[in-house]
């Protein structure tokens, strides 16, 4: 199994490996399945950007690192439901909510890795709740390697899930101030969650919004939820390579974030997610396979040869390139099957 832009899709040669879901997160096209072309189109009209694909070179391939895909759906049903009884109502159900936070800091506290599904591989109407399920996963990892006590994780957790809850509030015009305000009122909810809110666009050299804070005044949390809210908007919203968004995020070390946490999320989050095609300095293309121990340095198989290596390993081998589709390379449609 492996992760493609939409573009990269091909129905002679791959068929679904997870299910596409329409807004209201039902089936829309099942896994096993190949996609014709009118539908990608249409899935391409709903903001689908990403597909999760079986094809002859990632066999094999698990992708063991992802999140539980029920999970994850259960989730975006959860935020959904909290944002809009706040638009509706005025309020949000925090032992749903509760709940919840317990369920996503055990699929972390469990995994040694995380690697989120793109939000653009959903509906556009659903891709801002699911943002706000991999920004809490994305926190919640880099906070359990900050060997943040369990509890505080579940503060961590509420705070990044409910981080764009302003944008929904009536009459709000700036998120993070309307979305604190919103927090803050809820006894359930505790003042280090609605900081969260509150401070997550908030910058290290003081040129955050909306209050400008220099770096001593901005809560941990606050800068754990924002490296990980900048990294899947870049993922999804800006439709960036995992590893070019690394490259952006190591950009901003000492401007937006610390350079402690820059350099414990380059630790702990991966820049080549298994099923990546990849060229080597020695000329030769390979894929992906998985991820043990380093993050950036993970297993690769040629595709010419099917030997398998650890790139931690064989410290002379580097990965040069990401390879995407060749469309002058692929069969044409209606050629043989």
């Amino acid at each position: 199994m492996r992760l493609i832009t939409i573009d990269e899709y091909h129905p002679k040669l791959m068929q679904l490996a997870r299910p596409v879901l329409d807004r209201q997160r039902r089936v829309l096209l099942a896994a096993g399945r190949t996609i014709h072309p009118t539908y990608l189109k249409r899935l391409e009209a709903v903001g689908v950007r990403y597909l999760f694909v079986e094809d002859a070179i990632s066999k094999g391939i698990s992708m063991d690192e992802i999140v539980d895909a029920s999970s994850w759906i259960e989730a975006i049903e959860t935020v959904q439901e909290a944002f809009q009884d706040a638009a509706q109502n005025g309020n949000i159900p925090v032992i749903t909510l509760e709940r919840l936070v317990a369920n996503l800091v055990n699929e972390v506290t469990k995994r040694k890795a995380i690697i989120l599904f793109p939000t653009t591989s959903l509906h556009e109407e659903l891709q801002g709740y699911a943002h706000a399920v991999n920004v809490a996963l994305l926190s919640l990892q880099l906070a359990k390697k900050k060997f943040i006590p369990p509890s505080q994780l579940k503060e961590v957790a509420m705070g990044a899930l409910l981080h764009d809850i302003g944008k929904v509030i009536k009459g709000a015009e700036d998120h993070p101030v309307s979305g604190f305000e919103f927090l803050r009122k809820i006894r359930e909810i505790s003042l280090i969650s609605a900081h969260i809110a509150y401070q997550h666009h908030e910058k290290t050299d003081g040129t955050g919004f909306p209050r400008g804070m220099s770096a001593d005044q901005i809560h941990e949390f606050a800068q754990i939820c924002s490296i990980a809210n900048m990294y899947d908007n870049l993922l999804s919203h800006d439709a960036m390579p995992p590893h070019i968004a690394m490259e952006y995020i190591m950009t901003q070390a000492g401007t937006s974030f610390s350079n402690e946490l820059v350099q414990l999320f380059v630790q702990e989050v991966p820049s080549y997610i298994p099923g990546t095609r990849v060229l080597l300095n020695n000329g030769r293309e390979a894929i992906v396979t998985k991820i043990l121990g380093s993050m950036q340095r993970p297993y690769i198989r040629y595709l010419e040869s099917g030997e398998e290596l650890s790139l931690a390993n064989n410290h002379t081998l580097l990965i040069t390139e990401v390879l995407y589709k060749d469309r002058d390379k692929m069969p044409a449609e209606g050629d043989g099957e």
